[in-house]
C-alpha cells in the first residue's frame, strides 16, 4: 500500500512540477530574450537531468560503476526512442536545421565521447572532469552564439506567470521528487508481486527517464515544441557527459561485463544518429515516425 502510495504521489508531483517547469522556462525565455530550445536544451534539460546526475554522483561512491554507466544509457537510449516516440504521437515535433545539426552532433559527440571513455573498463576521475568540463564548455560557448531573440519573440504576454525563477525552480524540484518516489514505489511494487531482478532494473530506468519525456509532453502540449525537443536533445548531452562525468569525478567509474556494455553504448549512439538524422532531413516528426521510434526501444533492453 505504502509503495502504491508513493508510486501514484509521485506520478501527480511530476506532472505539476513539470508543468510549473515548462510555464517558468517559457517565461524566462520571453523575459530575457533567450530562446526557448536554448532554456529547454539548459536549465530544463539540466533541471529534469538530476535524478541521473545524483544516481552517478552515489553510485560512483558506493563503486557500483555498471550501475552508473548502465543508468546512463538506459536513461538516454529511452529518451530519444521512447521520449521522442510518445511526444510525436501527441503532436508533430519540429526543430530547425541549425538546432539540429548543433545539439543532435552534440548528443552524438557526447555518447561518442563516453564511448571512448568506458572502453577500457574504467573511466578515470581526470577524464570524468575533463567531460564535465567540456559540457559547460559547450553550452557557454552555445550561448554565446545563440539568436535568443528570434524564438522567444513568439511567446504571448498571456503564457507569463509572476516570479517564473522560482516557479521553474520548484518545478524541476518536484520533478526530481516526484522521479524518486516513482522509482521506488515501482520497485516495491515489483517485488511485491514477485517481478524478476532484470525487469526491475527496466523499471527503474523507465522511472528516471519519465522526467525528461514529461516535461517534453507537456511542452509540446502548451505548443512548446523548442523546449520539447531541446529537452530530449539536452538530457542526451547532459547524462553521457555530465552526470558520468561528475560521478567519475568523485570516484572512477569501472564497468564489469565490458563487450556488453560497449554494445549497448553503441547501440544508444547508433539510434541517436539516425532519430537526429531524421530531424535533420524532415520539417516535422509526426505520428508516424513517432511510432517507428518507439520500435526502436525494442531491443534496448535485450542488450548489456
Amino acid at each position: 500500500m505504502q509503495d502504491t502510495l508513493a508510486l501514484v504521489v509521485g506520478i501527480g508531483m511530476l506532472v505539476f512540477g513539470s508543468d510549473r517547469t515548462v510555464q517558468g522556462a517559457s517565461t524566462i525565455a520571453r523575459e530575457r530574450g533567450v530562446s526557448t530550445f536554448f532554456v529547454g536544451v539548459t536549465l530544463v534539460a539540466i533541471g529534469s537531468s538530476l535524478p541521473e546526475i545524483a544516481t552517478a554522483v552515489y553510485g560512483a561512491a558506493y563503486g557500483q560503476g555498471s550501475l552508473v554507466v548502465g543508468h546512463v544509457v538506459g536513461s538516454a537510449t529511452s529518451q530519444i526512442t521512447l521520449g521522442v516516440g510518445v511526444v510525436a504521437l501527441l503532436a508533430p515535433l519540429s526543430a530547425t536545421r541549425n538546432e539540429v545539426a548543433t545539439y543532435g552532433a552534440g548528443m552524438v559527440v557526447a555518447m561518442g565521447v563516453m564511448l571512448l571513455a568506458v572502453s577500457s573498463g574504467r573511466v578515470t576521475r581526470l577524464q570524468g572532469v575533463l567531460m564535465a568540463l567540456g559540457y559547460l564548455g559547450f553550452v557557454a560557448v552555445r550561448y554565446a552564439y545563440t539568436d535568443h531573440g528570434s524564438v522567444a519573440s513568439r511567446l504571448s504576454e498571456s503564457d507569463a506567470i509572476d516570479r517564473p525563477l522560482l516557479w521553474a525552480a520548484v518545478g524541476i524540484v518536484l520533478v526530481v521528487a516526484g522521479g524518486h518516489l516513482l522509482v521506488t514505489g515501482a520497485r516495491g511494487v515489483a517485488v511485491s508481486v514477485g517481478v524478476p531482478t532484470y525487469l526491475l532494473g527496466l523499471i527503474t530506468g523507465l522511472g528516471t527517464t519519465t522526467p525528461e519525456i514529461v516535461v517534453a509532453a507537456l511542452a509540446v502540449r502548451r505548443d512548446r515544441g523548442g523546449i520539447a525537443v531541446g529537452t530530449l536533445f539536452g538530457s542526451n548531452i547532459t547524462d553521457p557527459l555530465f552526470s558520468l562525468g561528475v560521478g567519475a569525478a568523485v570516484a572512477p567509474v569501472a564497468v564489469e561485463s565490458l563487450d556488453a556494455t560497449l554494445l549497448s553504448v553503441g547501440y544508444m549512439l547508433a539510434v541517436s544518429a539516425a532519430v537526429a538524422g531524421v530531424f535533420y532531413r524532415r520539417d516535422e516528426v509526426g505520428r508516424w515516425t513517432g511510432a517507428a521510434c518507439l520500435l526502436l526501444y525494442l531491443p534496448a533492453p535485450f542488450l548489456g
